[in-house]
């Protein structure tokens, strides 16, 4: 993938690409949708959270998986537009959508949690990363029956793997691409700071478990 920007010209570009990352990904999809099947706001539905696990707990899985590939799609355009203009333009915009999921504007900077997001970027950045990522997610989620630990987990590998696999603009791994993994986890990992006190007390639930039973 060419870079067809010069340095000394690039800033008001990428000032452009961290804007127009930033607002496709503070569309959130988990208050639009459950709004429109009139579910009200999903802000008042478990964990507050307008992601798609809190989405899950209205009971419409259909909504859930419609937040689910939404919230990853718009990391991906996010990504994918930018990146016809050169890898240090898609990272750039990648940087704008997940700030934009985690802290969007039209809800007081208070958003999602960003995994399905940060999946979705990696996926267009470096599709053999985003897979590896997912496929650690299933992988815990499966053993451990932890969502939260699974979605920690994906991110916190996303960077080894990062190490080993190339990009979508080369044949070798890339270190920006490791270092912009590594900023994605940190971001995760911070709006997981709940779950993580829940998961070192023994009071996160599991996949499938009501929070009332897993208090006991």
């Amino acid at each position: 993938m060419p870079d067809l920007i010069s340095w000394p010209s690039a800033w008001p570009y990428f000032l452009a690409a961290l804007a127009g990352g930033y607002l496709l990904g503070s569309i959130p999809f988990g208050l639009v949708l459950t709004r429109l099947a009139g579910l009200g706001d999903i802000r008042s539905i478990g964990s507050g959270n307008i992601g798609a696990t809190n989405v899950l707990r209205t009971g419409r899985k259909g909504l859930a998986a419609a937040t689910l590939i939404l919230d990853g799609a718009k990391g991906a355009v996010a990504v994918l537009i930018a990146g016809l203009w050169g890898p240090d333009m898609a990272l750039m915009a990648g940087y704008g959508a997940i700030l934009g999921h985690l802290f969007p504007v039209w809800l007081r900077f208070n958003g999602g949690k960003g995994v399905a997001t940060t999946l979705g970027i990696l996926l267009a950045l470096a599709w053999p990363i985003g897979i590896a990522a997912c496929f650690t997610w299933l992988i815990v989620a499966a053993v451990l029956r932890y969502s939260s630990l699974a979605a920690l987990l994906a991110v916190a590998f996303a960077p080894a793997y990062a190490w080993y696999l190339p990009p979508l603009w080369g044949e070798s791994s890339d270190p920006r691409v490791v270092w912009f993994s590594a900023v994605l986890a940190v971001l995760v990992w911070a709006k997981h700071h709940t779950n993580i006190r829940r998961l070192l007390r023994g009071e996160e639930p599991r996949i499938g478990q009501r929070k009332a039973e897993a208090a006991h």
